[in-house]
């Protein structure tokens, strides 16, 4: 296709996809966490996605609680959204490419997730009274603590701070740099 159009359109689809899948990949994580069920968001989380999840588990069953549906659901929606891209771009889609770039962009999603939820988690202590009840703090609780309590256990308290938080920012982002170089340049991003 592209021309004038295809910076927009691309960004669309892209946008509106990684959207979805960011909506998959909460629930994922969330169910696998074992955050509140019954909390609005997580509601919310299952209303938007249980219409394309319900099919899936019809046919791929959980493992060890790990919903394998959703896993494959947000593989196949990243691999249709880079083929999208490509043809709005007006590239042919290569199967070799996708299939190395939509890992490369699921793990992407992931650490930007955990890095924004470690610090919304952070703004949020500072912000809210203790016994201050929000759904999103609890739900941001639920997604960090499995990543900040081994690093509670290690780093002490500094003058009453907790320093978890910036441990966990400092290791996410050296562990993505790591793991991301070499996707990238096996298949480089398209956006």
């Amino acid at each position: 296709m592209g021309g004038y159009l295809a910076n927009p359109l691309a960004f669309l689809v892209h946008t509106v996809f990684s959207l979805y899948i960011l909506a998959v990949m909460l629930r994922f994580l969330l169910q696998w966490t074992r955050a509140d069920f019954f909390n609005p968001i997580s509601q919310f989380l299952v209303r938007i996605t249980q219409p394309a999840l319900r099919p899936l588990r019809r046919l791929i069953p959980g493992v060890g609680g790990v919903d394998l549906s959703a896993v494959v659901l947000m593989v196949l929606l990243q691999g249709l959204s880079l083929a999208l891209v490509m043809l709005v771009y007006g590239v042919t889609p290569r199967l070799g490419y996708i299939l190395v770039r939509t890992p490369a962009d699921l793990l992407s999603l992931l650490f930007n997730l955990y890095f924004i939820a470690i610090i919304a988690q952070a703004i949020l202590s500072w912000v809210m009274s203790p016994g201050q009840y929000h759904p999103a703090q609890t739900l941001l609780y639920s997604l960090t603590e499995p990543v900040l309590r081994p690093i509670r256990q290690i780093v002490p308290l500094v003058g009453g701070i907790d320093l978890s938080p910036l441990v966990a920012l400092i290791l996410l982002q050296v562990l993505k740099m790591l793991v991301m170089q070499p996707l990238n340049s096996v298949a480089p991003p398209i956006l």
